[in-house]
């Protein structure tokens, strides 16, 4: 019972420690974004369409996922490596800075009937229990709203495979019976959203 007790109490102090230091500086993490910009852009809105817009995420979640490529419970042959020596710190600066900066909307051309199908279909597996509406998501759930459509597919996609599974089990639940028609029409859908 001790062990117990001593285990929730540490863990309560790293989610209090944590949720302090979203107040940090956002200026400290200008400089380290720097090394993100090729593929993420110099104000966290991407120009490639595999990699995903970080302008305006919530910080928690963009310091959760650095943390989870640093430690291996997610994997990318491009970010596992440069995460891999990314401090605490580094981790908390780079997620304010991005979540400071403004989303630009998304350029990619939808196709309205998919965007309906992709509603009906969030509505359906209720997406937006976690996603909240809008899709503005909450600490570790992602802002998804108008996120690139390659990337989402993706995501959707390994999320489906299992090739993704840092999500505590809810999004390889949510994707497991999705068809690659109900990948295409949520992206559609997600990337709509303003």
């Amino acid at each position: 019972m001790k062990r117990y007790l001593l285990g929730m109490a540490l863990l309560a102090a790293s989610f209090t420690a944590t949720a302090q230091d979203a107040g940090q500086d956002v200026s400290a993490g200008k400089q380290k974004a720097e090394a993100c910009a090729a593929c993420h852009g110099a104000d966290g809105n991407s120009t490639a369409p595999n990699f995903p817009n970080l302008a305006g995420q919530n910080w928690r979640y963009i310091y959760m996922q650095l943390k989870d490529f640093k430690e291996g419970r997610r994997k990318d042959p491009v970010m596992s490596p440069m995460a891999a020596n990314l401090s605490r710190q580094d981790m908390i600066d780079l997620g304010n800075y991005f979540a400071a900066q403004k989303p630009k909307p998304s350029d990619f051309k939808v196709d309205d009937a998919k965007v309906r199908l992709g509603k009906a279909k969030a509505d359906e597996v209720l997406c937006a229990m976690c996603h909240l509406a809008g899709f503005a998501g909450q600490n570790e759930i992602p802002s998804v709203a108008g996120q690139k459509y390659d990337y989402v597919v993706k995501q959707l996609k390994d999320f489906r495979a299992k090739n993704r599974t840092n999500d505590a089990g809810n999004m390889t639940s949510v994707s497991a019976n999705l068809t690659d028609a109900d990948i295409d029409n949520l992206a559609q859908y997600i990337t709509s959203l303003r």
